[in-house]
């Protein structure tokens, strides 16, 4: 083990770097995850400033497609560094690329796929109206732009697309209340606690 550490590249130093660090903040994300599924405050996505809504109301750039593009891409792009001859190890520069935009495509696809099941069954978005919240991915001001809110309703946690009103931007991890309900997105305002605290 020692001998194959030390007898590799620098490149393939940087594949196994990214690729532990990626990994183990990925199990981190779903060990947070499974905390706020039972009802945990436990959060990694941070304000999400970098996150681009799609007409799914899926962000595009979020933590876990980041990582999991950086996860997916470093390990394929060591596996072909240690199959490949070293004059062809610029290849695994462009396999690990479309490796980890595949798993960046999969991430994506699983949580338009999460966001469908959170729609169905009884779901009854007009009875959120009046909840608390959390803000999860920062909402622009003036309805800018979308962010998201987690709460937990009708018997299971809810990850939902938010816009508002307020003059200030909303940021991860205040309190907010729903007043409205619009096209599938809701629409909140900070809630009254957050402004007693200020």
């Amino acid at each position: 083990m020692k001998e194959w550490f030390m007898g590799l590249s620098w490149y393939e130093h940087v594949y196994l770097w990214l690729g532990v660090a990626a990994t183990i903040f990925l199990i981190l994300q779903i060990i947070l995850m499974c905390f706020s599924a039972f009802g945990g405050d436990l959060d990694v996505d941070g304000d999400g400033d970098i996150d681009v809504d799609t007409d799914s109301g899926v962000s595009i750039f979020t933590t876990k497609s980041i990582t999991a593009f950086f996860a997916v891409g470093s390990w394929t792009g060591l596996l072909i560094c240690s199959l490949a001859k070293p004059s062809l190890h610029w290849l695994s520069i462009i396999i690990a690329i479309i490796a980890g935009i595949a798993a960046w495509a999969v991430v994506i696809l699983l949580m338009r796929a999460m966001l469908k099941l959170q729609s169905t069954g009884n779901f009854q978005p007009e009875k959120l109206i009046g909840s608390t919240a959390t803000v999860y991915v920062g909402i622009p001001a003036s309805r800018g732009g979308r962010g998201k809110i987690t709460l937990n309703a009708q018997g299971r946690f809810l990850e939902l697309d938010a816009v508002t009103d307020e003059t200030d931007k909303l940021n991860y991890n205040e309190v907010v209340e729903i007043v409205a309900t619009e096209n599938e997105c809701t629409v909140v305002k900070r809630a009254d606690n957050n402004l007693k605290g200020e």
